[in-house]
Protein backbone atom coordinates (compact mmCIF):
# COMPACT_ATOMS: atom_id res chain seq x y z
CA UNK A 1 0.00 0.00 0.00
CA UNK A 2 1.59 3.06 -0.99
CA UNK A 3 1.21 6.26 0.89
CA UNK A 4 -2.38 5.65 2.01
CA UNK A 5 -4.66 8.06 3.66
CA UNK A 6 -6.71 7.27 6.51
CA UNK A 7 -10.19 7.90 6.73
CA UNK A 8 -10.84 8.75 10.63
CA UNK A 9 -14.18 10.58 10.61
CA UNK A 10 -16.37 8.61 7.46
CA UNK A 11 -19.53 10.42 7.40
CA UNK A 12 -21.81 9.21 4.35
CA UNK A 13 -18.73 8.93 1.75
CA UNK A 14 -17.58 7.11 -0.72
CA UNK A 15 -15.15 6.70 -3.94
CA UNK A 16 -16.86 7.67 -7.70
CA UNK A 17 -16.31 8.87 -10.82
CA UNK A 18 -18.11 10.58 -13.46
CA UNK A 19 -19.75 7.31 -13.96
CA UNK A 20 -20.32 3.85 -15.34
CA UNK A 21 -20.69 4.95 -19.44
CA UNK A 22 -21.54 1.20 -20.41
CA UNK A 23 -23.28 0.61 -17.88
CA UNK A 24 -26.78 0.86 -19.75
CA UNK A 25 -25.70 -1.46 -22.40
CA UNK A 26 -25.86 -3.85 -19.99
CA UNK A 27 -29.07 -2.59 -17.91
CA UNK A 28 -26.95 -1.09 -14.99
CA UNK A 29 -27.09 2.32 -14.11
CA UNK A 30 -24.82 5.04 -14.99
CA UNK A 31 -24.63 6.45 -11.32
CA UNK A 32 -20.90 8.12 -10.63
CA UNK A 33 -20.94 11.90 -9.35
CA UNK A 34 -24.02 13.74 -8.79
CA UNK A 35 -22.57 17.22 -8.95
CA UNK A 36 -20.59 16.57 -12.23
CA UNK A 37 -19.79 19.89 -12.74
CA UNK A 38 -18.14 20.24 -9.30
CA UNK A 39 -16.19 16.58 -9.36
CA UNK A 40 -14.66 17.53 -12.85
CA UNK A 41 -13.48 21.18 -11.12
CA UNK A 42 -11.92 18.83 -8.31
CA UNK A 43 -9.71 16.51 -10.32
CA UNK A 44 -8.29 18.99 -12.95
CA UNK A 45 -6.77 21.60 -9.48
CA UNK A 46 -5.51 18.32 -8.48
CA UNK A 47 -4.37 17.85 -11.79
CA UNK A 48 -6.01 14.83 -12.62
CA UNK A 49 -7.60 13.89 -15.35
CA UNK A 50 -11.40 14.60 -15.25
CA UNK A 51 -12.46 10.92 -15.12
CA UNK A 52 -10.01 9.78 -11.69
CA UNK A 53 -11.50 8.34 -9.13
CA UNK A 54 -11.96 10.98 -6.46
CA UNK A 55 -14.56 10.98 -2.79
CA UNK A 56 -17.67 12.10 -2.77
CA UNK A 57 -18.88 13.46 0.85
CA UNK A 58 -22.20 13.57 0.87
CA UNK A 59 -24.00 16.20 3.92
CA UNK A 60 -21.84 14.70 7.09
CA UNK A 61 -18.55 15.64 8.60
CA UNK A 62 -15.58 13.85 7.45
CA UNK A 63 -11.63 13.88 8.06
CA UNK A 64 -8.93 12.32 6.62
CA UNK A 65 -5.09 11.77 7.68
CA UNK A 66 -1.98 12.43 5.26
CA UNK A 67 0.67 9.85 5.41
CA UNK A 68 2.83 11.22 2.73
CA UNK A 69 2.75 15.18 1.40
CA UNK A 70 0.41 15.43 -0.87
CA UNK A 71 -2.01 18.02 -3.15
CA UNK A 72 -5.73 17.82 -2.85
CA UNK A 73 -9.04 20.01 -4.31
CA UNK A 74 -12.15 20.37 -2.44
CA UNK A 75 -15.25 21.71 -4.25
CA UNK A 76 -18.89 21.07 -4.54
CA UNK A 77 -20.63 22.97 -1.31
CA UNK A 78 -20.05 25.67 0.63
CA UNK A 79 -18.29 23.86 3.70
CA UNK A 80 -15.34 24.35 6.24
CA UNK A 81 -12.57 23.04 5.08
CA UNK A 82 -9.42 22.52 8.12
CA UNK A 83 -5.60 21.29 7.08
CA UNK A 84 -3.97 20.45 10.08
CA UNK A 85 -6.28 22.75 12.21
CA UNK A 86 -5.40 25.90 9.06
CA UNK A 87 -8.56 27.28 8.12
CA UNK A 88 -8.01 26.46 4.16
CA UNK A 89 -10.23 27.71 0.82
CA UNK A 90 -12.26 25.76 -1.14
CA UNK A 91 -11.95 25.32 -5.53
CA UNK A 92 -8.27 25.80 -5.50
CA UNK A 93 -5.02 23.49 -5.10
CA UNK A 94 -3.69 22.80 -1.39
CA UNK A 95 -0.95 21.12 -0.17
CA UNK A 96 -1.26 18.58 3.12
CA UNK A 97 2.05 17.30 4.76
CA UNK A 98 2.34 13.98 5.92
CA UNK A 99 0.61 13.89 9.30
CA UNK A 100 -1.81 16.41 8.95
CA UNK A 101 -5.40 15.58 9.47
CA UNK A 102 -8.45 16.94 6.46
CA UNK A 103 -11.33 18.13 7.90
CA UNK A 104 -14.72 18.61 6.22
CA UNK A 105 -16.97 20.16 8.92
CA UNK A 106 -20.52 22.04 8.07
CA UNK A 107 -21.51 21.41 4.45
CA UNK A 108 -24.47 23.94 4.27
CA UNK A 109 -26.85 25.36 1.26
CA UNK A 110 -25.79 22.56 -1.06
CA UNK A 111 -25.42 18.65 0.12
CA UNK A 112 -22.49 16.94 -2.00
CA UNK A 113 -18.51 17.93 -1.65
CA UNK A 114 -15.73 16.38 -3.42
CA UNK A 115 -11.90 15.73 -3.33
CA UNK A 116 -9.35 14.86 -5.20
CA UNK A 117 -5.97 13.49 -4.80
CA UNK A 118 -3.31 14.50 -7.33
CA UNK A 119 -2.57 10.95 -8.48
CA UNK A 120 -5.96 9.59 -7.42
CA UNK A 121 -6.56 6.11 -6.26
CA UNK A 122 -5.97 2.64 -7.39
CA UNK A 123 -9.48 1.30 -6.69
CA UNK A 124 -11.54 -1.98 -8.21
CA UNK A 125 -13.48 -0.81 -11.53
CA UNK A 126 -16.66 -2.12 -12.82
CA UNK A 127 -17.17 -1.77 -16.75
CA UNK A 128 -14.36 0.97 -16.59
CA UNK A 129 -15.81 2.76 -13.48
CA UNK A 130 -15.34 2.60 -9.76
CA UNK A 131 -18.88 4.23 -9.11
CA UNK A 132 -20.84 2.51 -6.74
CA UNK A 133 -23.66 0.29 -7.73
CA UNK A 134 -26.22 -0.26 -4.49
CA UNK A 135 -28.62 -2.50 -6.75
CA UNK A 136 -25.33 -5.09 -7.37
CA UNK A 137 -23.65 -4.38 -4.08
CA UNK A 138 -20.11 -3.27 -6.04
CA UNK A 139 -18.23 -0.14 -5.14
CA UNK A 140 -16.35 1.25 -1.98
CA UNK A 141 -18.21 2.96 0.94
CA UNK A 142 -15.66 4.15 3.12
CA UNK A 143 -15.68 3.74 7.29
CA UNK A 144 -13.83 4.52 9.82
CA UNK A 145 -10.10 3.34 9.60
CA UNK A 146 -10.30 2.92 6.22
CA UNK A 147 -6.38 2.93 4.52
CA UNK A 148 -6.36 4.84 0.95
CA UNK A 149 -3.83 3.73 -1.33
CA UNK A 150 -2.68 7.27 -3.30
CA UNK A 151 -0.84 7.08 -6.26
CA UNK A 152 1.62 9.69 -5.72
CA UNK A 153 3.19 12.02 -3.39
CA UNK A 154 4.26 15.58 -3.50
CA UNK A 155 6.41 17.81 -1.51
CA UNK A 156 4.50 21.00 -0.28
CA UNK A 157 3.84 24.13 -2.55
CA UNK A 158 3.90 27.11 -0.38
CA UNK A 159 4.20 30.80 -1.37
CA UNK A 160 7.07 32.33 0.02
CA UNK A 161 7.06 35.55 -0.71
CA UNK A 162 5.07 38.32 1.64
CA UNK A 163 2.34 35.69 2.19
CA UNK A 164 0.24 36.59 -0.53
CA UNK A 165 -2.35 34.11 -1.85
CA UNK A 166 -0.50 31.29 -4.49
CA UNK A 167 -3.55 30.75 -6.71
CA UNK A 168 -4.97 32.92 -8.53
CA UNK A 169 -6.95 31.11 -10.82
CA UNK A 170 -9.09 33.24 -12.26
CA UNK A 171 -12.29 31.00 -11.78
CA UNK A 172 -15.65 31.41 -10.08
CA UNK A 173 -17.05 28.98 -8.11
CA UNK A 174 -20.88 27.98 -8.61
CA UNK A 175 -23.12 30.13 -6.06
CA UNK A 176 -25.24 27.56 -4.53
CA UNK A 177 -28.86 28.28 -3.10
CA UNK A 178 -31.64 27.12 -1.05
CA UNK A 179 -34.53 27.51 -4.23
CA UNK A 180 -33.30 25.87 -7.31
CA UNK A 181 -34.20 27.24 -11.07
CA UNK A 182 -34.02 23.93 -12.99
CA UNK A 183 -34.02 23.97 -16.81
CA UNK A 184 -35.90 21.51 -18.49
CA UNK A 185 -36.45 20.31 -21.93
CA UNK A 186 -40.62 19.13 -22.92
CA UNK A 187 -40.59 15.30 -21.88
CA UNK A 188 -41.70 12.91 -24.74
CA UNK A 189 -45.53 12.45 -22.98
CA UNK A 190 -45.87 15.86 -22.33
CA UNK A 191 -49.02 16.15 -24.75
CA UNK A 192 -50.84 13.69 -22.72
CA UNK A 193 -51.34 16.45 -20.13
CA UNK A 194 -53.12 18.95 -21.64
CA UNK A 195 -53.07 21.85 -20.21
CA UNK A 196 -52.23 20.92 -17.29
CA UNK A 197 -48.72 20.55 -18.12
CA UNK A 198 -48.13 24.27 -17.64
CA UNK A 199 -48.58 23.10 -13.35
CA UNK A 200 -44.87 22.34 -14.02
CA UNK A 201 -43.53 25.78 -14.84
CA UNK A 202 -46.09 27.67 -12.70
CA UNK A 203 -45.54 25.91 -9.39
CA UNK A 204 -43.35 25.53 -6.77
CA UNK A 205 -41.69 22.27 -5.50
CA UNK A 206 -39.94 20.93 -2.02
CA UNK A 207 -37.24 18.27 -2.15
CA UNK A 208 -38.83 15.09 0.07
CA UNK A 209 -36.30 13.48 2.56
CA UNK A 210 -36.90 10.62 0.69
CA UNK A 211 -34.95 11.51 -1.93
CA UNK A 212 -31.43 9.73 -3.07
CA UNK A 213 -29.06 9.67 -5.72
CA UNK A 214 -31.98 7.57 -7.42
CA UNK A 215 -34.30 10.10 -8.10
CA UNK A 216 -35.54 12.91 -6.70
CA UNK A 217 -39.03 13.11 -4.82
CA UNK A 218 -40.84 16.33 -5.14
CA UNK A 219 -43.95 17.49 -3.74
CA UNK A 220 -46.51 20.11 -4.92
CA UNK A 221 -48.90 20.46 -7.45
CA UNK A 222 -49.01 17.57 -9.77
CA UNK A 223 -49.70 17.90 -13.88
CA UNK A 224 -52.73 15.23 -14.59
CA UNK A 225 -52.47 12.81 -17.27
CA UNK A 226 -55.60 13.28 -19.68
CA UNK A 227 -55.25 9.42 -21.08
CA UNK A 228 -55.41 6.32 -19.33
CA UNK A 229 -53.46 3.86 -21.59
CA UNK A 230 -51.16 2.07 -19.95
CA UNK A 231 -47.41 3.52 -20.00
CA UNK A 232 -45.32 0.41 -21.42
CA UNK A 233 -41.78 -0.15 -19.74
CA UNK A 234 -39.03 1.77 -22.19
CA UNK A 235 -35.46 3.49 -21.66
CA UNK A 236 -35.55 6.66 -19.69
CA UNK A 237 -33.00 8.77 -19.73
CA UNK A 238 -31.44 10.48 -16.64
CA UNK A 239 -32.69 13.42 -15.73
CA UNK A 240 -36.41 12.39 -16.91
CA UNK A 241 -39.19 14.21 -14.42
CA UNK A 242 -41.91 11.18 -14.12
CA UNK A 243 -45.20 11.60 -12.87
CA UNK A 244 -46.50 8.38 -10.59
CA UNK A 245 -50.14 8.24 -9.88
CA UNK A 246 -49.07 9.42 -6.42
CA UNK A 247 -48.49 13.07 -4.70
CA UNK A 248 -45.11 13.90 -5.40
CA UNK A 249 -42.85 14.34 -8.98
CA UNK A 250 -40.12 11.57 -9.46
CA UNK A 251 -36.77 13.55 -11.14
CA UNK A 252 -34.79 10.00 -12.50
CA UNK A 253 -30.96 11.41 -11.05
CA UNK A 254 -28.10 8.96 -12.31
CA UNK A 255 -28.61 5.90 -10.10
CA UNK A 256 -32.15 5.43 -11.66
CA UNK A 257 -32.35 1.78 -13.37
CA UNK A 258 -32.51 2.46 -17.22
CA UNK A 259 -36.08 1.13 -18.04
CA UNK A 260 -39.39 2.77 -16.59
CA UNK A 261 -43.27 2.86 -17.18
CA UNK A 262 -44.43 6.31 -15.86
CA UNK A 263 -45.01 8.76 -18.63
CA UNK A 264 -42.23 11.49 -18.48
CA UNK A 265 -43.71 14.89 -18.53
CA UNK A 266 -39.57 16.66 -19.18
CA UNK A 267 -36.22 15.87 -18.95
CA UNK A 268 -33.84 17.97 -17.14
CA UNK A 269 -30.71 19.72 -18.81
CA UNK A 270 -27.00 18.27 -18.34
CA UNK A 271 -26.00 21.12 -16.20
CA UNK A 272 -29.52 21.41 -14.03
CA UNK A 273 -28.60 17.87 -13.37
CA UNK A 274 -25.10 19.27 -11.60
CA UNK A 275 -27.80 21.61 -9.65
CA UNK A 276 -29.82 18.76 -8.29
CA UNK A 277 -26.94 16.86 -7.16
CA UNK A 278 -26.61 19.62 -4.65
CA UNK A 279 -30.41 20.01 -3.65
CA UNK A 280 -31.28 18.83 0.41
CA UNK A 281 -34.49 18.10 1.80
CA UNK A 282 -36.93 21.42 2.36
CA UNK A 283 -34.99 22.79 -0.61
CA UNK A 284 -37.99 24.32 -2.69
CA UNK A 285 -37.56 23.92 -6.67
CA UNK A 286 -39.14 26.01 -9.71
CA UNK A 287 -38.84 24.57 -13.12
CA UNK A 288 -38.51 26.55 -16.52
CA UNK A 289 -38.85 25.32 -20.09
CA UNK A 290 -36.00 25.64 -22.28
CA UNK A 291 -35.02 24.13 -25.81
CA UNK A 292 -32.17 21.14 -26.50
CA UNK A 293 -30.29 24.25 -28.18
CA UNK A 294 -30.03 26.60 -25.17
CA UNK A 295 -29.05 23.72 -23.12
CA UNK A 296 -26.58 22.38 -25.50
CA UNK A 297 -25.05 25.58 -25.32
CA UNK A 298 -25.12 26.45 -21.58
CA UNK A 299 -23.55 22.66 -21.58
CA UNK A 300 -21.28 23.45 -23.83
CA UNK A 301 -20.17 27.06 -22.03
CA UNK A 302 -19.75 24.93 -18.48
CA UNK A 303 -17.04 22.71 -20.78
CA UNK A 304 -15.11 25.61 -22.12
CA UNK A 305 -14.94 27.00 -18.60
CA UNK A 306 -13.41 23.62 -17.02
CA UNK A 307 -11.60 23.68 -20.19
CA UNK A 308 -9.90 27.06 -19.28
CA UNK A 309 -9.51 26.26 -15.74
CA UNK A 310 -7.74 23.11 -16.85
CA UNK A 311 -5.29 25.30 -19.18
CA UNK A 312 -4.63 27.80 -16.71
CA UNK A 313 -4.19 25.16 -13.71
CA UNK A 314 -1.27 23.70 -15.89
CA UNK A 315 0.45 26.73 -16.55
CA UNK A 316 0.51 27.37 -12.84
CA UNK A 317 1.79 23.69 -12.10
CA UNK A 318 4.27 23.99 -14.77
CA UNK A 319 5.49 26.89 -13.11
CA UNK A 320 5.65 25.65 -9.68
CA UNK A 321 7.18 22.25 -10.81
CA UNK A 322 4.42 20.50 -9.39
CA UNK A 323 4.32 16.66 -10.75
CA UNK A 324 7.58 17.30 -11.75
CA UNK A 325 10.40 19.24 -9.43
CA UNK A 326 9.48 20.70 -5.85
CA UNK A 327 9.74 24.91 -5.83
CA UNK A 328 9.88 27.36 -8.23
CA UNK A 329 11.20 27.25 -11.59
CA UNK A 330 13.07 30.43 -12.38
CA UNK A 331 11.07 32.49 -15.49
CA UNK A 332 13.75 33.87 -17.91
CA UNK A 333 13.82 37.44 -18.16
CA UNK A 334 12.36 39.89 -20.57
CA UNK A 335 13.88 40.94 -23.37
CA UNK A 336 15.14 44.41 -23.43
CA UNK A 337 15.69 44.28 -19.19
Amino acid sequence: MNNPLIVEQAGNSVITDLGRTRGPAFGLPVNGALDQFSAKAANILAGNPDNDPLLEITALDFRMRATSDLLIAVTGAPLHLTVGGRETPCWEPVSVRAGETVAIRRITTGLRAYIAVHGSFPVPVLLGSCAPDTVIGFGLRLANGTALPTAASLPPVSQPHFGLPLYRLGFAAPQFRDHLVIDVTDGPDVTEFGATAELLYRSTYTVSPRSNHIGLRLGGLLPERQTTAEVLSRGVPVGAIEVPSRDELLLLHRGRGVTAGYPVLAVATTRALDLLGQARPGHTITFRKTTVAEATATHRAACLELERLRGTVQTVFGLLGVGTNAGWRELPAAAGI
